[in-house]
């Protein structure tokens, strides 16, 4: 087993990989750690590969997975956890915007504070405000809040894991951003932060776009979700139906007992607006009911996942 595996998670960065290695090469070698570097290409449309290939040439640490196509960072952690041999296992972004120095410290944290997950905190960051600062701030905030995770930056890319909990979690759609919860939701507890040097791009673009603060938002509520319910599902579902269905039994009570014994307005029940609430909530607590129910059965009878991602080539 190697002392550290290194994940590099890459859309279209072929200018930087080569100084990227570079420089991940010589500052494991002066802390004498033996390592795996693994780039895993998301369906990159530019020279990304090439260059990846020339790299595995030069260095027999380096290992390499193509996509098919774009799945998603997720997918893309997921294949490198997959495929890790390191005993410490860090993942870091392609785009040289964080800084290898930090291995090494990442790394004792780990192996002398025993900590199950260190996270990086870029504490001073050279993004756009509007785009990307801003809405890391209200994730952070809103992830803290729902997840009791005190970290103060979920979506740095520079994070450092015992290799047992990248084994023991499964990263999929976009939670790449919250996987310190992940962690945390199959038992690994200690997890600790540490500020790490930020750099400006480089290269190339920023992939970060408009739709992923939405869809960061709406995998905070999954995750939450899932979190507290993911496994108990009736906890969720059967107790709201249950009050639904209590609240409209009492009025269809109510109504027949007025009727049958009291009869005082001389309506219709179906004249009566309480008899379409009633009725509403007895069928709709039925069906979150129901809801639940199928929710326990499923879980108790799911097959393993599939991976959700085609490898092209490995080498």
């Amino acid at each position: 087993m190697k002392n550290v595996s290194i994940i590099i998670p890459l859309l279209n960065e072929e200018e930087s990989l080569g100084e990227l290695h570079q420089w991940i090469v010589k500052v494991l070698k002066k802390e004498e750690l033996s390592y795996e570097i693994i780039f895993i290409d998301d369906g990159s449309t530019d020279n990304s590969w090439n260059v990846i290939q020339r790299i595995t040439k030069l260095d027999s640490n380096v290992k390499a997975i193509r996509f098919l196509k774009n799945y998603g960072k997720s997918q893309a952690l997921h294949a490198g956890f997959y495929e890790s041999n390191g005993a410490v296992v860090f993942t870091m972004d392609a785009d040289l915007q964080d800084n290898p120095e930090e291995i090494p410290d990442l790394h004792k944290m780990i192996k002398e504070q025993d900590y199950d997950l260190v996270s990086g905190w870029k504490k001073k960051r050279y993004d756009s405000v509007v785009t990307k600062n801003l809405p890391s701030k209200l994730f952070n905030a809103a992830a803290r809040l729902t997840s009791g995770v005190k970290l103060n930056d979920f979506n740095c890319g520079l994070k450092a894991y015992k290799s047992e909990v990248v084994k023991n979690i499964n990263v999929y759609g976009e939670m790449h951003r919250y996987i310190p919860v992940l962690a945390k939701n199959e038992g690994f507890y200690k997890i600790g932060e540490k500020v790490v040097k930020h750099q400006a791009r480089k290269y190339g673009q920023t992939k970060f776009g408009i739709n992923r603060f939405a869809n960061g938002f709406l995998d905070l509520i999954t995750i939450w979700f899932t979190s507290k319910f993911g496994k108990r599902p009736m906890h969720f579902f059967g107790l709201i139906g249950t009050l639904l269905f209590f609240v409209g039994f009492l009025l269809a009570f109510y109504l027949g007992f007025d009727k049958l014994f009291l009869n005082q307005s001389g309506r219709l029940i179906t004249d009566r607006p309480q008899f379409y609430i009633a009725l509403t909530s007895m069928v709709l607590g039925t069906q979150f009911f129901l809801a639940g129910f199928l929710g326990e059965i499923i879980l108790q009878n799911k097959s393993k996942k599939h991976k959700q991602y085609k490898i092209a080539e490995i080498i």
